[in-house]
Parts: C-alpha cells; sequence; structure tokens
C-alpha cells in the first residue's frame, strides 16, 4: 500500500488514483474530439450544400435576367410599333378631314348630269 501524505492545506492523493484521473479525462477528451470531428464535417458538407446553391442561384439568375432582357426588348418593339400606328392613324384622320372638307365643295354625279343639261338648254337657246 502506498503512502498518502497529507498536509494542512492539500491531500496529495496516491500515483494511481491520478493516473486513472488522467486516462479518465483523457477518454472523455477523445470522445469530445470525436463529436466534434463529427460537427466539424456536418459544417464542411452543409458548406459545400450552400455553396452549390448559391452558384446554382447564381445560374439561375442569370438565366431569368436573361429572359427579363428579352420580354422587355420585345416591349420595346410592340412600343415601337404602336408609336408608328398612331402616326399612321394621325395621317390617315388628316386625310379624311381633307377629303370632308373637299366633297362639302364639289356635286354629286346627278347634279352634275342635272347642270349639264341645263348647260346645253341654255347654248341651244342662246343660239
Amino acid at each position: 500500500m502506498k503512502k498518502v501524505v497529507k498536509n494542512k492545506k492539500t491531500t496529495k492523493k496516491p500515483i494511481n488514483e491520478i493516473s486513472l484521473i488522467e486516462r479518465h479525462f483523457g477518454v472523455v477528451l477523445e470522445n469530445m474530439d470525436s463529436k466534434l470531428d463529427l460537427v466539424v464535417e456536418g459544417q464542411q458538407a452543409l458548406d459545400k450544400k450552400i455553396d452549390k446553391n448559391h452558384q446554382e442561384f447564381k445560374e439561375f439568375r442569370k438565366e431569368t435576367d436573361y429572359k427579363f432582357e428579352v420580354v422587355f426588348e420585345k416591349f420595346d418593339e410592340v412600343d415601337k410599333r404602336f408609336e408608328q400606328v398612331d402616326k399612321r392613324f394621325d395621317e390617315v384622320a388628316d386625310e379624311l378631314h381633307i377629303i370632308r372638307n373637299e366633297l362639302k365643295e364639289k356635286v354629286s354625279r346627278d347634279e352634275f348630269l342635272f347642270l349639264e343639261k341645263r348647260v346645253i338648254a341654255l347654248e341651244r337657246a342662246r343660239k
């Protein structure tokens, strides 16, 4: 048996007990270490997944931006066509207004025939 030396302030444990406690703490530390390794591996796997998702999102965003650009270009083309149609309608409206004013000054075919017969009759009467 080993001697236990007692001091007033501390008691010394036998060397056998100290090595047993050290082994116990070593086992506990190894256990904690292995669990931390699992956490680190899980974190690394999550980082890879996040990076992959981030890359996929970037690609999706590029594709979406391109599609929006195409749609906006189509809208611009449609706007230009509507502007041309508006101009053409304005031209047609102006021409119709002119034609209407000119028709007010002209005579119909029936009126023309009547006037022609009257002129012929007046010429005969004058001779």
